[in-house]
């Protein structure tokens, strides 16, 4: 049985490395070790698979494919390639991978099969991508490729971040602010209120009977959102149903739904002309994108579209009986698909998207900042009148 050694070696030349290898026992480990031009020293046996660096991130990514596409373009063979990088990397999660893809090639697999041992790291895209590239003998492009979808990925997650950071900001902010009138500001004036023998206005009755509750279950009001979460989370892993109506409904959000459904259909579009441009076949291809859709309901329509296409309906027929793109989307693909370029109208649909994501992040740049202070505005004017209200009612009776 195969077992996970953390280990230190020393290379020809004397310098220290340190890794993490699959090996069934320690005399096999040296002898993978020693294939690899490297002295075993010690050794220490993973009780899990879990690196000590951490992860590969996107970063590292991109800096693997740039990489590689430029040794392979210069003629560098693969197992060249990836042992420069291996000497060239720091100590990092990434090159514990390549480590581990120069061992799995050394033992007889190809590149795309080692990369299978480490889904985690390299997604079925990546995988598909890299095999195509072995059976037609680009390599170089097809890491080109890559590092472009990696760059687009990245800048698109990078947007909305930059999207949902300071409506999230300003929220907490609000929040942090009603709870500290609730549970001390109006506190404090209660008493006053009620020294006023007087009937007060519904909208104070209601704010001092919220900060009464909040005061007295705050505990419940601050931990109901994390185990509504919680529930949500479970809920969703077990219950296809639910997680079909929760998908559906993130669609339909007002502003961020549409939004949400372009990201998704222009990275399954990305992902289904790179495949297509490699030789994979449409069902392969489109089979392959749908799972990294991450929408259960835009899942189920490009299955839609699978089956009509096992079935002979052709593939601009098949988007438009499923309806997953608008009209001038449809004609594209129909134009690709009739002149034999279908890979390129996929990537002019994904620049289609692009822009349109782009420009409806921009258009809600503008709103959010306006919107987050007119809505602090309304919920503190609404604590402020149901406060200060009474008081001046009370003042302006006074004669002076």
């Amino acid at each position: 049985m195969s077992q996970h050694y953390f280990y230190k070696a020393m290379d020809s030349r004397g310098r220290l490395t340190q890794g993490q290898i699959s090996a069934n026992n320690v005399n096999d480990l040296e002898a993978r070790l020693e294939r690899m031009g490297f002295d075993l020293i010690d050794y220490k046996l993973q009780k899990d698979r879990h690196s000590r660096f951490g992860k590969v991130t996107r970063q590292d990514l991109i800096t693997f494919c740039f990489t590689m596409e430029q040794l392979t373009r210069a003629g560098v063979p693969i197992m060249a390639g990836l042992e420069d990088m291996r000497d060239s990397l720091p100590q990092s999660r990434l090159r514990e991978v390549v480590s581990s893809l120069i061992e799995n090639i050394q033992g007889g697999e190809n590149l795309s099969e080692a990369m299978r041992h480490f889904p985690d790291v390299f997604d079925q895209v990546f995988v598909s991508l890299v095999s195509a590239g072995e059976h037609s003998g680009n390599m170089s492009k097809v890491f080109e490729h890559l590092t472009e979808t990696l760059k687009w990925h990245d800048e698109l997650i990078a947007k909305t971040k930059k999207l949902i950071m300071y409506p999230t900001f300003v929220g907490i902010v609000i929040v942090g602010v009603f709870f500290f009138l609730m549970m001390y500001l109006v506190p404090q004036l209660k008493q006053f209120f009620e020294s006023m023998g007087k009937q007060l206005p519904a909208h104070t009755r209601f704010l001092l009977q919220l900060s009464d509750f909040i005061v007295a279950y705050w505990y419940i009001v601050l931990s109901l959102p994390i185990f509504a979460t919680v529930g949500l989370h479970f809920g969703l892993r077990y219950s296809s149903r639910l997680r079909f109506a929760f998908d559906r409904i993130k669609l339909r959000i007002w502003i961020i739904g549409p939004i949400l459904e372009k990201i998704i259909l222009a990275r399954f579009t990305n992902f289904f002309a790179l495949l297509f441009s490699s030789g994979i076949t449409v069902l392969d291809s489109l089979q392959i994108s749908k799972k990294l859709a991450g929408n259960v309901v835009i899942e189920a329509a490009i299955q839609r579209v699978i089956d009509q296409i096992a079935d002979g309906v052709g593939i601009s027929e098949s988007f438009e009986r499923a309806r997953l793109f608008p009209q001038l989307v449809l004609r594209m693909v129909k134009i690709g698909e009739s002149t034999g370029e279908l890979d390129s109208a996929l990537l002019n649909v994904t620049y289609f998207y692009n822009r349109e994501i782009r420009d409806s992040i921009d258009r809600i740049q503008t709103m959010i900042e306006p919107l987050m202070i007119v809505i602090m505005g309304l919920l503190l004017g609404w604590v402020m009148l149901s406060v200060l209200g009474p008081v001046y009612d009370m003042i302006s009776k006074f004669n002076f």
